[in-house]
């Protein structure tokens, strides 16, 4: 029960991988402020987790809004006065190929990928006191090139704001780090092609996709105290797929008759 009295957010939370985060959390003693749009599956699951005892509550928060971030700071600092770990979980695939990526598209994937991230941090972290953790869920799309050009671009983005918030924040006892995953099955995988996965498994050399309680463990140590002086790391969980070069057979093969 490594957190317990402590207060972490995740966002991203109703299900999948957020839900896995925020379960796993929970039985380490933490409680967890749940967040999401999906407000129906959010809310069943953290009343699935009380009542097995864990403590857990569900906020609606629309990432991109910077009032509904001001907001649910406004609720811990009243309730709590504080708030000791973050994990921007939130976020969206788009799988537009260039030169076809949509500006709607593109502005979509960056204000929930990046800037949702961005205002987490404004919000939350004058209650966070020394010790604090900010955990943003990457990818591996931001440690190579990817052909699904606004969601790789805003992955790297992302991996840039940690960067920038481990510099910053540190200062104050805060730490920031990133996880990338690689093919993990969760909701946001279903929506790629067969030969997207199919591609992708045959590169990962331990042989297999991987899920949601492959990443929550590592989500867990990073707001912990035993992850103490860990701070503008970034973690790959991905079955060895970037261990090698891989990624232009993924694009060859799920590459679009011209």
């Amino acid at each position: 029960m490594k957190l317990t009295d402590k207060i972490v957010v995740v966002t991203g939370a109703a299900r999948g991988q957020g839900a896995a985060e925020v379960a796993a959390l929970a039985r380490e003693g933490a409680t967890v402020v749940a967040t999401d749009v999906l407000d129906e599956e959010g809310l069943a699951l953290t009343e699935m987790l009380c009542a097995e005892g864990y403590r857990t509550t569900y906020r609606h928060l629309d990432v991109t809004s910077p009032a509904e971030w001001a907001a649910l700071a406004e609720e811990l600092r009243v309730e709590d006065g504080t708030c000791h770990a973050l994990v921007n979980n939130a976020g969206v695939a788009a799988r537009e190929r260039l030169p076809h990526v949509t500006l709607e598209t593109w502005q979509r994937t960056f204000d929930i990928n990046v800037t949702g991230p961005m205002l987490g941090i404004q919000a939350l972290v004058p209650l966070m006191p020394p010790g604090s953790s900010i955990v943003n869920i990457c990818s591996v799309a931001a440690m190579a090139g990817h052909a699904a050009a606004a969601y790789t671009s805003s992955k790297w983005a992302l991996r840039g704001l940690t960067r920038t918030a481990s510099l910053e924040l540190g200062a104050r006892g805060i730490r920031v780090n990133a996880i990338m995953p690689g093919l993990v099955d969760t909701p946001l995988m279903a929506s790629a092609s067969p030969a997207f996965t199919d591609a992708a498994l045959a590169e990962i050399p331990l042989g297999r996709v991987g899920v949601p309680a492959d990443i929550a463990p590592t989500v867990v140590f990073l707001c912990t105290d035993d992850s103490a002086y860990y701070n503008g790391a970034e973690i790959v969980i991905d079955g060895g797929l970037t261990a090698h070069v891989s990624h232009k057979g993924i694009a060859d093969a799920t590459r679009p008759p011209a």
